[in-house]
């Protein structure tokens, strides 16, 4: 994997710059950092002028939503929160916002809101996202059923909409059980293909008028007359970030994948010797034709997280690394008060309007190329976290995670009134899920599932790390599932063959017990059913647990917090790996070609691990770094 660095600019500024973790800042964070001093209330992008409903603000909050979860630094959460605060008010309306505008860009920041909800629970955003969800189902359509790109651009799709819109779409749609909006949302992505994608070369022009009407359309296709890389690189984010939210049953995922792979082949035949890609994609040679800053990030970005989340071969990470050192050279600068910028952001580039974007070469060629536009900081912000995943993608490229959905099955309404399963899942972002250690397993490239069945072999065959997690109790559920012999017997011959298994109880009264033993005891290990590490309010002392230098799975000396644990008793094949007042807390296996991590505690869910609750000194961020690594190895 390679290291990119310049040089002074690494010696002189980022030395300097620590994380949290009193680790050197990256690129992510220090971009970051500019977009926190250039914006740091509301976001105004002239001087003097109200800040506006901005799509561009979606883009830079969204990095720095990856820069939070690489992080757990609490500051760039609560930056996240106090931008959209300014926005929406205690009732749900949002400032500046006008539905009736029917502009698919006011779409885009309806991520950050789902977002701020799922960690918050705070109605007030949810209110907010439902206005936004509101004016999908009378938003302008194509006769095809194609979102139009704003009501004041009849008949127009453009490839920069499928970006604003469909991620939150999708979203929204997973979170509240929208499962007929999947099929909308595939249609809609096959359609801007099938309308705007040129056979030649396989890139997708910037726009498609369905009548045929704007100067700017050709009079047989309705196509736009050239490629505009920002637009396609709109649309390459567009597909890798939709497919966070697809069902994995649904035939569109299918769909999508496979355009993103011909999207993929296409725009890496037109990636320039410097890594880059030009503002016309496909007329590099042409005179006044250039390198631009926001196209490359969001290209960069589409291929590395595709290459990551298994959408896309491997082959396509040399280009993302390719075009990751491109930006750094060619972008990247500081300046004499020390501050990291972007250059080389075309400002704007359309279609249409008043006056009148006739989308040919000249044109584009014609807009403003800025320094720190907040698109490009955005694009470069999304994309630096990404490419600061790529080295440890070595220690997991393709592995599988199942967290176990059968014997914890914990169900609630949510605030629509639905069932939902809640309690260390991977899809709960608040403080009782598992949301973010899911984030950590997939930055190391496993792939990350669920098993809502008992586990049987052909189940768990594909598997290689297994977590089960505090089973239920019958307080918990109806009707819980216990662990019954026939499964015992497959987890262990599953362990014995090389899998590594996971046990987290609970205390005493929040888990079960009894049959969550009978498996523990294979491997050495009995939970003690009692209580222990029991926190008053936020006296985070009473629940301080220190590891040294030669535990197998922490490489450092941690300060970590544990609240409410069941102690464990430990007899071979098992080893104790930390204690605390006498009592064993965590302790490892080696039982054939497999291996067995158990704790009494379900510890790193979010509450835990994401920086907003603990004070800095624990370290439980950091150690689950380290668990994770030594969990996938």
């Amino acid at each position: 994997m390679i290291r990119i660095f310049k040089g002074l600019l690494l010696l002189s500024f980022m030395i300097s710059v620590f994380n949290v973790h009193g680790q050197e800042a990256k690129y992510s964070e220090l971009m970051t950092q500019t977009a926190m001093r250039l914006w740091p209330d509301a976001f105004t992008l002239e001087k003097d002028q109200p800040a506006k409903w901005s799509y561009d603000l979606g883009v830079i909050l969204k990095g720095v939503e990856g820069v939070w979860k690489n992080t757990a630094n609490k500051r760039y959460f609560d930056y996240i929160q106090h931008k959209m605060d300014h926005y929406v008010q205690e009732d749900g309306t949002i400032n500046a916002y006008k539905m009736e505008d029917y502009n698919i860009d006011f779409i885009n920041n309806g991520k950050i809101l789902l977002f701020l909800y799922q960690v918050t629970g705070k109605e007030k955003y949810l209110k907010a996202v439902q206005h936004l969800r509101k004016q999908l189902d009378t938003h302008p359509r194509t006769k095809q059923g194609s979102f139009w790109h704003k009501k004041i651009y009849t008949h127009q799709v453009w490839l920069d909409g499928l970006y604003m819109g469909q991620p939150f779409y999708a979203e929204y749609a997973k979170l509240f059980n929208e499962p007929e909006a999947f099929d909308d949302i595939s249609r809609q992505f096959v359609l801007i293909e099938k309308n705007t994608r040129d056979e030649k070369t396989g890139l997708l022009y910037h726009g498609w008028d369905e009548s045929k009407e704007q100067q700017w359309a050709d009079k047989e296709t309705g196509r736009s007359p050239h490629f505009w890389s920002r637009a396609l690189g709109w649309y390459g984010m567009a597909m890798v970030d939709v497919l966070d939210h697809f069902p994995k049953t649904h035939p569109g995922r299918d769909s999508i994948i496979a355009i993103l792979n011909r999207y993929a082949n296409a725009i890496t035949k037109f990636q320039q010797a410097n890594g880059l890609w030009y503002q016309v994609t496909d007329l590099p040679e042409r005179k006044g034709n250039y390198p631009e800053a926001s196209a490359s990030s969001m290209m960069v970005y589409t291929l590395a997280k595709g290459v990551r989340l298994g959408y896309l071969p491997a082959k396509f990470l040399k280009n993302a690394e390719k075009g990751y050192a491109g930006i750094l050279e060619e972008f990247i600068e500081k300046d004499a008060q020390g501050n990291v910028n972007l250059n080389g952001t075309v400002k704007v580039s359309g279609l249409g309007g008043k006056p009148y974007r006739d989308g040919s070469f000249d044109y584009y060629m014609s807009e403003p190329v800025i320094q720190n536009d907040p698109k490009g900081i955005g694009a470069f912000i999304q994309c630096a976290v990404e490419m600061e995943m790529v080295p440890n993608l070595q220690f997991a490229k393709g592995k599988k995670v199942l967290l176990d959905y059968y014997y914890n099955r914990e169900t609630r309404k949510n605030i629509l009134s639905q069932q939902e399963r809640y309690h260390y899942t991977w899809e709960e972002q608040d403080n009782g899920g598992y949301s973010l250690l899911g984030y950590i397993f997939r930055s190391y490239g496993a792939l990350t599932d669920s098993l809502p069945v008992k586990p049987t072999e052909e189940n768990l065959r594909n598997a290689d790390v297994y977590i089960i997690v505090d089973p239920d109790t019958e307080k918990e559920s109806a009707n819980p599932h216990f662990l019954e012999a026939t499964e015992i017997d497959v987890i262990t011959k599953w362990v014995k063959k090389g899998g590594t298994l996971v046990l987290l109880g609970n205390d005493a009264g929040n888990a079960e017990f009894t049959h969550f033993n009978e498996l523990a005891r294979r491997f050495g290990v009995q939970f003690n059913e009692d209580n222990h590490l029991m926190v008053k309010r936020d006296q985070f002392e009473q629940g301080a647990v220190f590891t040294d230098k030669a535990n197998p799975i922490f490489k450092n000396p941690y300060k970590l917090y544990i609240k409410e644990v069941s102690s464990l008793r430990v007899y071979a094949p098992a080893t104790p790996i930390v204690g605390v007042k006498g009592l064993n807390v965590m302790a490892i296996s080696k039982y054939g070609k497999g291996k067995v991590f158990a704790l009494g505690d379900p510890w790193i869910y979010n509450e835990y691990l994401d920086g907003r609750k603990l004070p800095a000194e624990y370290q439980n961020f950091a150690a689950a770094h380290d668990w994770v690594k030594w969990l996938l190895k």
